[in-house]
């Protein structure tokens, strides 16, 4: 089939993001956050990007997992630098822990259904 000549073509009509149901929301939710600990960012941007309009609850856990991770990403960009001075292996370390436990924590609120917001984050998205 063609289209006929001086006509534009069809194209099927856009359809918006289905929500999905609350155990859904729980699962992406805490796959996003245990992600963020082994790929950093990229992980938790992904699902941001993916799934922030499949319902409130996925977003709000993917948009808190990103900014955080950006935070520690920028943590510890900094901590490198003032490792000329002593100072920054302090810093790397404790981002080191933090950016594995606190995802661990907020994992496991997601799982649970609760809504979790990361400490000493910086919001860059909502």
């Amino acid at each position: 089939m063609t289209t006929p000549p001086n006509q534009p073509p069809q194209y099927p009509a856009y359809s918006a993001p289905q929500p999905m149901s609350p155990s859904d929301e729980k699962m992406w939710a805490t796959l996003v956050h245990i992600g963020g600990i082994f790929s950093n960012f990229l992980v938790p941007l992904l699902g941001y990007l993916i799934l922030k309009d499949r319902g409130p609850f996925v977003r709000a856990h993917t948009a808190g997992a990103l900014n955080f991770h950006l935070t520690m990403l920028i943590a510890a960009v900094v901590g490198m630098i003032l490792t000329l001075v002593i100072v920054g292996i302090f810093i790397l370390i404790a981002v080191g822990i933090l950016a594995v436990v606190l995802p661990i924590i907020a994992a496991v609120k997601a799982n649970n259904g609760e809504w979790y917001t990361y400490p000493l984050s910086i919001t860059f998205v909502s």
